[in-house]
């Protein structure tokens, strides 16, 4: 998984990147085909907003949250897109007997 985390009028800390990447962590445990995630942190008067779009095989899924702390912004981007990405995996495997589709199936 490629990450690129930026940051508009935001110097971005070893300490958010850190987060942001522990955070992401539960993303790749529940799917694994995740090929690109760019997060975008950005600081606006009070309002502070963190953007993700993931690129996974397939499809582009963008989620955003706005909070007024910057560490509540990402756990709400975290959940909206961890919720996106179960929905995405569930929408990939049939709901057919619960076999997944042909494209998802190991040859051997």
């Amino acid at each position: 998984m490629n990450l690129s985390l930026s940051g508009r009028h935001l110097d971005i800390t070893p300490a958010i990147r850190e987060y942001v990447t522990s955070k992401l962590e539960r993303i790749s445990r529940h799917f694994d085909h995740v090929i690109d995630v760019n997060v975008i942190l950005s600081v606006e008067k009070l309002r502070q907003s963190a953007e993700a779009n993931v690129h996974v095989r397939g499809h582009d899924i963008f989620v955003a949250c706005d909070d007024a702390d910057m560490y509540a912004a990402i756990d709400g981007l975290i959940d909206k897109l961890d919720r996106r990405i179960m929905k995405h995996k569930e929408k990939d495997f049939g709901h057919r007997n619960g076999e997944p589709l042909k494209h998802l199936v190991d040859p051997s």
